[in-house]
């Protein structure tokens, strides 16, 4: 009989502060795209992070625990009361969108959790407010 199918979901949450300047374009052309967000200014954000897979034999599809050590060390200690733009190597050269920020945290972890076949990444959720969301379910969805 085929395992079933099951997700699980960790959340996280961060504080952290940033600035939406692409340097390409001029300050003007950057405040009318950005609007408010072209100024420095920091959100409480959540991120969440979904893995699927089939139910094991121990009844788990991975140790929650795990994924929410891999989420600390690889995420949260890095971003937490930091400046997305200046202070975290990974998003340097990066305009810290929502977008933007799904997709570098779904590449800083999918490695780690190839550990832990069969299951997989399946979606990466970041949440810059409480009514504003991104999903990023990585580059085959």
């Amino acid at each position: 009989m085929p395992q079933p199918l099951v997700e699980i979901t960790r959340r996280e949450v961060f504080s952290a502060a940033h600035r939406l300047h692409d340097p390409r374009l001029s300050d003007e052309e950057n405040r009318r795209l950005y609007g408010m967000c072209n100024t420095e200014h920091g959100h409480n954000y959540a991120f969440e992070v979904t893995v699927r897979g089939g139910v094991s034999a121990s009844g788990m599809v991975m140790d929650l625990n795990q994924l929410m050590l891999i989420l600390r060390e690889e995420i949260v200690s890095h971003v937490d009361h930091k400046h997305l733009n200046r202070d975290v190597a990974f998003l340097r050269e990066v305009i810290p969108t929502a977008e933007n920020v799904a997709v570098a945290f779904w590449n800083r972890i999918e490695a780690r959790l190839r550990a832990f076949e069969p299951c997989q990444l399946h979606r990466v959720r970041v949440y810059e407010s409480r009514e504003n969301f991104v999903d990023y379910h990585g580059q085959s969805a």
